[in-house]
């Protein structure tokens, strides 16, 4: 028992009673002195009249007032009172606002008690050290316009981390797939940061060549080279006192690895052209699709680069692998495209639905942005069904569909289902595989018609869509309605 858990006074807070009894016994075990409440009123009572706290635990979902309510009334009573948000409802929208109220760390249930009782004891001895950081609220009040979408445990981790260290000066490396997000992530952090009053100025390394590249960076004096007709100043010194983004970082030339790694160490840039060191002040946020400790070992990135840009690492899982994610992102992007484009509320059918679910997303959140951007402009009815995204994802869906067990063709007679000669289904052989994703979906889908004797009703069944889809798909190929 450490002399800090002896004399720390805790407030827990959860309208789940047994969990509360629970949770508050484990900790009593830790010598902590624990007041329980089941409501934010009753919580609010015992602030007033057994109050201050050294810690609150509460849980962020109860009838009533919130525990983001409590949250901040804990705050205006106590700035210093460390906060834990225990809840069964996390999302990374939700534990961002808690963040910028000024909550110590975001728990989702069901949590680990040992990780509980770690992360309470280690942020009572931060808080009990001379000299701490400043205060969270400094932080809260930070106006973040970016915003991390999700509830899955991978989003969830990259929020949190991105919360600690954003009020820190420490370089961060993010690392991940083309359109996971990581500028948002790089933005999200500025925007926590104490230096979210400046600049966040962000560069793409692969898009330039490497001599523009460095004069981008760092800046040129007049007549440095041929077309330097007056002075640049650079992207280091236009993110002075704010954050620079490095976007894929890794394909940079050792030169420019180089000199990036002064200004890291040194604080201070050499304008391209010139002898004279220029003292600046910004942090650097780096990101990369490629393997950077692969490059590392190849020869191919300085090593002491890397370690420079990994203080603190964030990795973004891809869309495919946090699935759970997909149905918060189609709402975020409808209601974001819908004003954009000066529409009223746009949804999307179970069966369109079904078909973002089921894609592997390989452009991740950027591609789901750009179809879902492409079905509003094309929904006439505010509703997007199967018909309004892209063949491929169509295809796509048919081809899973066709592969599971579940959907292999019921029994039944065979009867002609009349097609036209632009609609007849060729032999397979190896050739016939190499066609365009549309005449894959298109192909599957007679073919289960077939099955079916021409059946629509069957044959939707099969293919788990409704019969009004399958109905306009035909029509979309014009094909001749079967005979009854």
């Amino acid at each position: 028992m450490t002399e800090v858990q002896g004399s720390a006074r805790l407030l827990l807070v959860d309208d789940d009673e047994a969990a509360c009894r629970l949770l508050g016994e484990v900790l009593e075990r830790e010598r902590y002195r624990v007041v329980r409440a089941l409501s934010v009123p009753e919580a609010t009572a015992r602030l007033d009249d057994a109050g201050p706290f050294d810690a609150v635990l509460t849980d962020l979902r109860m009838p009533g007032a919130s525990g983001l309510d409590l949250l901040r009334a804990v705050r205006e009573r106590d700035p210093s009172a460390i906060v834990l948000v225990l809840t069964a409802f996390g999302d990374a929208t939700t534990a961002a606002e808690a963040i910028r109220a000024g909550a110590h760390d975001f728990i989702s249930k069901p949590y680990d008690i040992d990780e509980v009782r770690l992360t309470l004891s280690r942020a009572l001895r931060r808080r009990a050290l001379p000299g701490r950081a400043a205060d969270a609220r400094a932080v809260a009040e930070r106006d973040d316009q970016a915003e991390l979408i999700g509830h899955s445990p991978a989003i969830i981790s990259v929020m949190k981390t991105v919360a600690r260290a954003a009020p820190t000066q420490a370089s961060m490396l993010i690392l991940g797939e083309t359109g996971t997000g990581k500028e948002l992530v790089a933005r999200t952090v500025h925007g926590f940061s104490e230096r979210a009053a400046g600049k966040f100025v962000a560069v793409n390394c692969s898009a330039l060549a490497e001599g523009l590249l460095e004069s981008e960076l760092f800046g040129h004096v007049r007549g440095a080279f041929t077309g330097a007709a007056a002075a640049r100043p650079g992207l280091f010194r236009e993110a002075d006192r704010g954050t620079l983004f490095l976007d894929e970082i890794g394909d940079i030339s050792p030169g420019l690895q180089s000199r990036l790694l002064r200004v890291l160490q040194e604080h201070e840039i050499v304008p391209v052209g010139s002898e004279t060191p220029v003292r600046v002040d910004v942090r650097v946020i780096a990101a990369t699709h490629r393997d950077l400790a692969a490059r590392v070992k190849e020869g191919k990135f300085r090593e002491d680069l890397y370690y420079r840009l990994n203080v603190v690492a964030v990795s973004l899982a891809p869309l495919r692998e946090r699935r759970q994610d997909i149905p918060l992102l189609i709402d975020h992007f409808l209601r974001r495209l819908a004003r954009q484009h000066d529409r009223g509320p746009v949804a999307v059918d179970s069966e369109a639905q079904t078909i973002l679910l089921a894609y592997d997303w390989p452009g991740n959140v950027r591609e789901l942005q750009n179809v879902l951007e492409r079905a509003v402009v094309l929904a006439e009815q505010d509703v997007v069904g199967p018909e309004h995204l892209p063949a491929e994802l169509r295809a796509a869906a048919a081809v899973a569909a066709a592969a599971e067990p579940a959907r292999t063709p019921l029994p039944g007679s065979v009867a002609a289902f009349p097609l036209s000669s632009a609609a007849h289904v060729p032999p397979s052989d190896a050739s016939a595989d190499l066609v365009p994703l549309a005449d894959v979906e298109r192909r599957h889908v007679l073919r289960v018609l077939e099955s079916t004797g021409g059946n629509r009703e069957r044959a939707a069944r099969i293919l788990r869509i409704s019969r009004r889809t399958l109905t306009r798909m035909l029509q979309r190929w014009e094909l001749s309605r079967p005979r009854h």
